[in-house]
């Protein structure tokens, strides 16, 4: 059993002014091509990873074609793009000259945006189905930040999308699609999936799968998959900074042949949901409200959550409400994870460890970023970037923040980055020399991946909504393309 496997990754925001470039793919070995995927995967917390880890537990062989990812960030040049797909079809047709292919394992995100084409990750699937044909199967796995398409679920057998936020089950999800699409190919179950469009854009702060309410829907979601006829089920709680015709909440269940149970039974969850649709929703929190939340626990370090300037989301990185306002405050042992700002990082470099910056840092993306912060700072570090990740989401994997420096002003200490990556664990920082645990105040630039290594020293975690391109504010968003009213906007919540 030959089994083809590849993808192209990417979390897409129409709102940001910039495009996502081959340049941004080709960035810390963003492409990776043929067998150098077994190498670079195997063992990795990936849905690649998870690829890898079932076809050694089932014994079929997996052929690495490619797999092209970047940091989320704005639209795909469209040229960009039709050269990855391309390649990507050319070398599944090659694969399957040489020995026939059975199948194939598609890792993709679910909320990719190309110029001209509004669901990247469906023109994918369309486009290897046409290859292929209708007789193989190919399963996909995506991100629990899909906005999932008609298209997509027409054209895969099954998609699979994580359980957790953070994602830290994305090799328990490649296992799983790799388990679905071995019994397709030996004729044990005949996978025929449903979805069901929510319109409901959902508060990350709620979205956390280790606490409630949250706990409360994987619970539901993990009783559905327990019932008889059922393979999958997938809840997708959306990506509401993609202006998309389908974006918002989704629920996909696949069944074992039964295309009326699976439709049915998506109707249920998504029902249940709807009618529970203000335990997903938390009204946006003030930086200056967060840090007093905060304060009246007294537990530290209060972390703080910058979730509308989320890098993990493809927002800049550089917006200064909270860095201005940790300074205001005259706060001490506080700590801004990371400020996007390459010039600043190259002049720490050159001026070197020890030495004083007089600078303006921050908020030269967008004026809705806020106003540059004027520094007068120490350089107390610096580094090429380059560290490795220790989890648990990317555990296995290196990376890149590419030029940086740690900077020193009064009591708040500033890294300052290049890559516009969200802070998922310490281990970047740590190259730099600092201790988060004896920090009493950490902003990071996320909204919840944080969480998976930052929680077990945190004394409180509060998301702000501070001035940003990504507001969790929905009603802000400057959606043109969305075809259906959505709960909390023209929808309104009864706690507003």
């Amino acid at each position: 059993m030959r089994i083809a496997t590849g993808g192209i990754f990417h979390e897409t925001s129409t709102l940001v002014v910039t495009r996502t470039s081959m340049r941004e793919f080709q960035f810390d070995r963003g492409i990776i091509r043929g067998d150098d995927m077994i190498t670079r995967f195997r063992g990795t917390n990936v849905c690649t990873g998870g690829f890898i880890t079932g076809a050694e537990r089932h014994g079929f062989e997996l052929v690495p074609l490619l797999r092209a990812s970047a940091f989320p960030g704005g639209l795909i040049l469209r040229d960009d793009y039709e050269a990855l797909k391309a390649e990507l079809l050319e070398r599944l047709a090659s694969t399957d000259a040489e020995e026939h292919i059975d199948g194939v394992l598609l890792d993709l995100h679910g909320a990719m945006v190309i110029e001209g084409i509004d669901d990247g990750d469906g023109d994918v699937v369309a486009a290897v189905r046409n290859q292929i044909g209708p007789d193989r199967p190919i399963v996909v796995t995506q991100d629990l930040h899909g906005n999932h398409s008609k298209l997509r679920v027409e054209k895969s057998d099954a998609l699979v999308g994580f359980d957790t936020f953070p994602h830290v089950d994305m090799a328990d999800r490649g296992e799983e699609a790799a388990e679905i699409i071995v019994r397709t190919i030996r004729g044990e179950i005949i996978p025929t999936q449903a979805i069901h469009q929510m319109t409901l854009f959902w508060s990350t702060t709620q979205q956390v799968t280790a606490n409630e309410p949250m706990t409360e829907v994987i619970e539901r979601l993990h009783e559905i998959e327990s019932r008889p006829g059922i393979i999958s089920a997938t809840i997708a709680t959306g990506f509401p900074w993609a202006d998309v015709p389908e974006v918002g909440s989704s629920v996909i269940v696949v069944a074992d042949n039964d295309k009326p149970l699976a439709q049915q039974t998506a109707d249920e969850l998504a029902g249940w949901i709807w009618e529970s649709r203000e335990k997903w929703y938390a009204p946006p929190l003030s930086v200056r409200d967060a840090i007093a939340n905060g304060e009246s626990l007294g537990k530290y370090p209060i972390m703080l959550a910058d979730h509308s300037d989320n890098t993990g989301g493809g927002s800049p990185g550089d917006s200064t409400e909270v860095l201005h306002t940790l300074l205001d405050l005259d706060l001490q042992d506080a700590l801004l994870l990371y400020m996007v700002d390459s010039e600043v990082a190259q002049m720490a470099h050159a001026a070197g460890v020890g030495n004083r910056i007089q600078t303006s840092l921050g908020g030269k993306s967008s004026p809705v970023q806020g106003t540059p912060v004027e520094i007068d700072a120490e350089v107390v570090a610096v580094t090429d970037g380059t560290f490795a990740y220790d989890g648990p989401m990317f555990a296995g994997l290196t990376g890149s923040m590419g030029t940086s420096a740690w900077l020193r002003m009064r009591g708040v200490s500033i890294v300052v980055v290049t890559a516009r990556e969200q802070p998922l664990d310490m281990a970047f920082v740590r190259t730099l020399g600092i201790d988060c645990a004896l920090m009493k105040y950490i902003a990071v630039k996320s909204a919840a991946h944080f969480r998976a290594a930052f929680g077990p020293i945190a004394g409180s975690i509060q998301n702000v909504d501070a001035a940003g391109i990504h507001t969790h504010d929905f009603s802000q968003l400057p959606h043109t393309k969305r075809t259906r009213d959505v709960f909390p906007v023209e929808i309104r919540p009864t706690t507003v």
